[in-house]
């Protein structure tokens, strides 16, 4: 069976100046109407690295961008000046949707806007490239999987290490047997440039900043510069830490070497180690064990260390009864088990990665709105809510201190308080997309 089939029977559901002189000059090559005319919405972190990279492509050009804070709109509008790039500007993603000159949009917002704004550019009939994770909720995962259902619309999400080939051949490689019977895989992400996060005072947003826009759905607060941009994802309103920001993209390629559904329980430990006493709410460490049938995965993550597991900072490793294939985003490489001195199978060299994988993702992208061949995609979002649920059930057994189980089923936990987790609460006039 092969692996997108496998996860679709087996989960729940079933910075710096533009450079892209190649494309512009390749562009010359290509007719005006067989380009995607692209949306960027929330172009401040990644949302402007997926801008760029889908820019490469020569069959894309940028027709509008949006972003609630204006001084990152004039920002890049002074970049892409540079490469006589004019896109219109919006404050406002509604007034964005309803620019009948864009196709497709790609959103790069806070964690807590992309169901929202997914199903309402779905509804709106654009297609989608949304930033990782799929969700802020394993309720929002079934929503964003059943629009893109209801609408038919092109939605990849930006786990663009899919579309690198050393993670493609590594995962051949476990599915091959050759390391044996896999009884554990761990993944992990230790982030030692991560500092301690200073508390500050609450303050008036800064100027150009539509900051009731930002919240969106949140929970209304007042303006805080630790919650803003970047930072935004270590509160549990606008997202999930490490464990959604890195474990998407770890804990996915753990679940797609495993061939794994759900897990059937999940437990977790950790808190604020690192840092106690800093601005952050969600925890700098953290262990947690999800348990499928036949095997455990392990996740770790740490912040302030660099020295992960085999001396890596992060990575995935499946422990087989012959040997041990580690895989990060440089490369993968075999260890052999050894038994009475001897080794149980031949090590394999460090294979070095050899291609751009963000770049890759972006090009797939555009090729599937050009084919509509859907089942193309490297990351369609039934994919990605599938590792983001699982990486939301880590969360939720964190923040209820419990082992937790899950009822394939129900589609719910067997715990009442791990259930109040299973949905996001929408604020502010706003409520989950209903499909």
């Amino acid at each position: 069976m092969k692996r997108r089939q496998f996860l679709q029977n087996s989960s729940m559901f079933a910075a710096g100046s533009l450079i892209i002189p190649a494309s512009l000059q390749a562009a010359k090559r290509i007719a005006a109407n067989d380009k995607i005319n692209i949306g960027a919405i929330g172009i401040n972190g990644m949302g402007w690295s997926d801008t760029k990279a889908m820019l490469k492509n020569p069959e894309a050009q940028l027709v509008a961008i949006c972003d609630v804070d204006r001084n990152v709109l004039d920002k890049r509008m002074e970049e892409l000046a540079k490469d006589n790039i004019k896109p219109a500007t919006y404050g406002d993603y509604h007034k964005l949707l309803e620019d009948k000159n864009v196709d497709a949009v790609i959103i790069g917002t806070p964690d807590h806007w992309h169901c929202k704004i997914m199903a309402d550019a779905c509804a709106a009939g654009k297609d989608v490239y949304c930033e990782k994770p799929a969700g802020n909720s394993i309720a929002e995962c079934a929503v964003m999987v059943a629009t893109q259902e209801k609408y038919n619309r092109v939605v990849q999400v930006g786990q663009w290490q899919r579309s690198n080939k050393h993670y493609q051949d590594a995962m051949a490689f476990v599915h091959s047997g050759q390391l044996g019977n896999v009884r554990l895989v761990k993944a992990w992400a230790y982030q030692g440039w991560m500092e301690s996060i200073p508390v500050k005072p609450d303050s008036a947003p800064p100027p150009g900043v539509d900051y009731d826009m930002w919240l969106g759905p949140a929970k209304k607060r007042p303006f805080n510069p630790n919650r803003f941009h970047f930072n935004f994802r270590w509160y549990w309103d606008y997202a999930g830490g490490l464990m959604t920001d890195w474990g998407v993209h770890m804990i996915d390629y753990a679940l797609i070497g495993s061939k794994a559904p759900l897990p059937t329980s999940i437990v977790a430990s950790g808190g604020k180690f690192a840092y106690p006493d800093d601005a952050e709410e969600t925890p700098d460490t953290l262990t947690t064990v999800f348990q499928f049938n036949g095997f455990n995965l392990l996740w770790e993550h740490a912040t302030g260390i660099n020295d992960g597991p085999y001396q890596r900072d992060h990575g995935v490793a499946f422990i087989g009864n012959n040997g041990t294939l580690i895989v990060d985003r440089g490369g993968w490489e075999v260890l052999p088990e050894k038994l009475k001195g001897k080794d149980m199978m031949p090590a394999v060299a460090r294979q070095q990665r050899v291609d751009d994988g963000l770049t890759l993702h972006t090009k797939n992208f555009i090729e599937v709105v050009k084919s509509r061949k859907i089942e193309d995609l490297k990351c369609p979002v039934k994919d990605a809510a599938h590792v983001a649920t699982v990486c939301q059930m880590g969360n939720v057994a964190f923040r209820t201190g419990k082992k937790i189980y899950w009822d394939a089923n129900a589609k719910k936990f067997t715990d009442e308080d791990a259930n109040k987790f299973l949905a996001a609460e929408y604020h502010n006039g706003y409520s989950m997309p209903k499909v």
